[in-house]
């Protein structure tokens, strides 16, 4: 089968992560991409094995800029600073780009996420080594900011701070203030 001419795998990856930010990440498939590029679905298969394999590559596209933001962030940061920057730039990406951000939640296999999902947990580590955790405890660390951040960003996205006060951006200051001072006290490990 031949590729139609302008298409190329790297194209083809630009409109599925565009078009995951228009209408989610769960609702990309090689049918809605085909048809938001004006080609048969046929057209694609010479380019992705797959709706799955479409979502691969959102979610590896997306980890790479993900990525490429926190490096930028993170640069010469250390302790408090360094986690505001780090939570900023999560939450930046996430507003930005919702649907790159659903992307880099799913569950890809480590051979195919490769090198990007390798550098995000390598940054998001370096981001708490001025806290002086145990190489034990940063995968706990790395879990609570992690999934503090993503919590915020779902309830902010889905509305749930539209209604009360005080304004979410207020609560986030404090959100983060907690996250520095849960990870200067961070508890010992059980015995």
């Amino acid at each position: 089968m031949a590729a139609r001419a302008g298409l190329t795998v790297d194209a083809v990856t630009d409109a599925a992560v565009d078009l995951a930010d228009a209408v989610g990440f769960e609702q990309v498939t090689v049918s809605a991409l085909a048809r938001r590029l004006g080609v048969q679905p046929a057209s694609l298969y010479a380019h992705v094995r797959g709706t799955d394999d479409l979502r691969t590559r959102i979610s590896v596209r997306a980890l790479e800029e993900l990525g490429d933001g926190l490096s930028m962030a993170l640069a010469g940061r250390s302790g408090r600073e360094a986690v505001q920057a780090l939570v900023g730039a999560v939450r930046g990406y996430a507003d930005a780009h919702p649907g790159r951000w659903a992307a880099t939640q799913a569950r890809v296999d480590l051979a195919q996420a490769g090198a990007a999902g390798t550098r995000v947990s390598a940054l998001m580590r370096g981001a708490l080594h001025g806290y002086g955790l145990a190489p034990d405890e940063q995968v706990h660390a790395v879990r609570l900011v992690g999934s503090t951040v993503n919590g915020f960003v779902r309830l902010q996205a889905n509305g749930g701070f539209d209604h009360s006060t005080p304004d979410a951006e207020t609560s986030w200051r404090r959100v983060t203030d907690a996250l520095d001072a849960a990870l200067r006290h961070w508890p010992s490990p059980a015995a």
